[in-house]
């Protein structure tokens, strides 16, 4: 058995910053007030919960300066989430534009350099959506890689600029959103030896198993045996699926689905961001 291998992703984050940059410059001023997949909120309110997430990086991870929080659950810590993201764009609605672009471009190398000084072999706390067991930094630096990818894509979704499905940048982004699988499908009763074949088509795209043995759900990149089912999602299928970006029945409609349709409902369910 193969498992997958970590997502060393530390070196990307400056390249995608600078096509948010150049993207964020070419916008005009209907382009800025859009809708976005994201409910409620504008293209300049994605660019501002961008800007949240580096401060929040600045001041918590590199600075050690946490509020304190009491989480006990996980609809907790999304009720948490949920209401901090709120309060930020409603803070930031005074922002201009023209600010928000000079402030990432201030606080974009600071977090790069942040992320850099750590031991992506260290455990972390948990990567929610993946389990409540502590990770490596390296997943949480991948996971915070998707948060950042998949809101450019919605801004740029939302102003009609091409997409950023380079491989380069979409790989590692849908290959963690992957790794929510085991803890998604931890529920499903079936028995050990049984496989799901989930693909993601596309040049970005891979072919993973979803593998149950005696004790739990686990991913591989190879199984011995026929799998039981076999799912396969376009890649622009795939990421708005895992961002909440697409109704999971209308995701369904689009993926082909062969075997036992009941062990392919997980995936269909997993969501790879909390809020």
């Amino acid at each position: 058995m193969k498992f997958p291998d970590k997502i060393i992703v530390v070196d990307r984050f400056a390249p995608l910053r600078s096509h948010l940059q150049t993207l964020l410059a070419a916008l005009d001023e209907d382009d800025w007030v859009r809708p976005s997949a994201a409910p409620r909120w504008s293209v300049k309110d994605l660019a501002a919960h961008l800007l949240g997430g580096d401060v929040a990086i600045l001041s918590g991870k590199r600075d050690g300066f946490y509020l304190p929080q009491k989480i006990e659950s996980h609809d907790q810590l999304v009720e948490l989430v949920d209401r901090l993201n709120a309060e930020w764009v409603l803070a930031t609605f005074r922002i201009s534009p023209r600010l928000l672009c000079e402030l990432l471009a201030f606080t974009g190398p600071q977090v790069e350099a942040c992320f850099a000084s750590f031991d992506p072999m260290v455990m972390n706390g948990a990567v929610s959506w993946a389990g409540p067991n502590p990770a490596p930094i390296w997943f949480d630096l991948a996971r915070e890689f998707t948060e950042r990818w998949h809101h450019q894509q919605q801004i740029r979704d939302a102003t009609g600029r091409p997409p950023l499905y380079d491989p380069y940048f979409l790989s590692p982004v849908l290959d963690t959103f992957v790794r929510a699988l085991p803890f998604t499908f931890r529920n499903l009763m079936a028995p050990a030896g049984t496989s799901v074949r989930f693909e993601i088509s596309g040049d970005a795209g891979g072919i993973w198993f979803v593998h149950k043995t005696e004790d739990a759900w686990t991913l591989l990149l190879d199984v011995a045996a026929e799998p039981a089912a076999n799912v396969i999602i376009p890649q622009d299928v795939a990421w708005r699926l895992f961002t909440k970006g697409m109704d999971r029945e209308k995701a369904r409609s689009l993926a082909l689905i062969d075997g036992v349709a009941s062990l392919a409902a997980p995936i269909f369910a997993t969501t790879a961001i909390i809020g």
